[in-house]
């Protein structure tokens, strides 16, 4: 929830006009009914919101899941009212708007959650839609992706607070990296701010209270690697 709260507070700071949210509202931290809360009234208002697997896990048990992630979804099951499992149970696999798409893992099969994690897998991603840019997470670590005309696959590393220009000749995946835990080395949230206008990608970082919500997973007997 502070990590949310966080990224919330700097999309108000940079005038975000819409905000997306890329899935796994719940499954790790120690908040999940809290966090649900924060966000229902935000997509009522017309913000993005996508199905993550671990929202997809409350509701349906996986057997894909760790032992690690699997006990912190049993947990999360029983926080959860019905009114917050409901609208997990209302959220779309993906979201089109526009030339964008947003999703949570693997566009070509958003309900097999594959990762992107390197070239060929976005490539896979980026032919299955027709999408100019695709947003998604599942994936901790940020990252840039985009396809030529020519069809060279080309990685970037983004930088935080610098731009990224989004040719047009060029189709695009962004992946997002983790509000809640990131895993890139920085504990901060991670954001970005997408500028339809300008066709820019600005990646931010969110710093937020990490060792009182690690604190508070401890306290709650949720497993110490959370």
């Amino acid at each position: 929830l502070p990590a949310l709260e966080a990224c919330l507070a700097a999309a108000e700071r940079l005038n975000a006009g819409r905000l997306a949210f890329l899935g796994d509202f719940v499954g790790y931290g120690p908040d999940p009914e809290a966090v649900i809360d924060r966000v229902r009234p935000l997509v009522e208002a017309g913000a993005i919101a996508v199905l993550g697997n671990h929202d997809a896990a409350v509701l349906k048990p996986s057997r894909d899941m760790n032992p690690t992630a699997a006990e912190a979804i049993a947990w999360t099951r029983r926080q959860l009212s019905e009114r917050a499992k409901t609208f997990l149970a209302s959220l779309p696999l993906d979201v089109r708007s526009g030339d964008l798409l947003f999703v949570h893992a693997d566009a070509s099969d958003p309900a097999a959650w594959r990762y992107v994690t390197d070239g060929e897998m976005a490539r896979a991603s980026l032919n299955a839609c027709s999408a100019t840019v695709t947003f998604c997470g599942h994936v901790h670590v940020p990252g840039v992706y985009c396809l030529s005309a020519t069809g060279k696959m080309v990685t970037h590393a983004p930088v935080q607070d610098v731009g990224i220009p989004l040719l047009r000749q060029r189709r695009w995946l962004a992946v997002l990296g983790s509000a809640g835990q990131p895993r890139d080395g920085n504990p901060a949230a991670s954001f970005a701010i997408y500028d339809s206008a300008a066709r820019t990608l600005t990646y931010g970082r969110a710093p937020y209270d990490v060792v009182g919500v690690a604190l508070r997973i401890r306290a709650l007997g949720l497993p110490e690697k959370l």
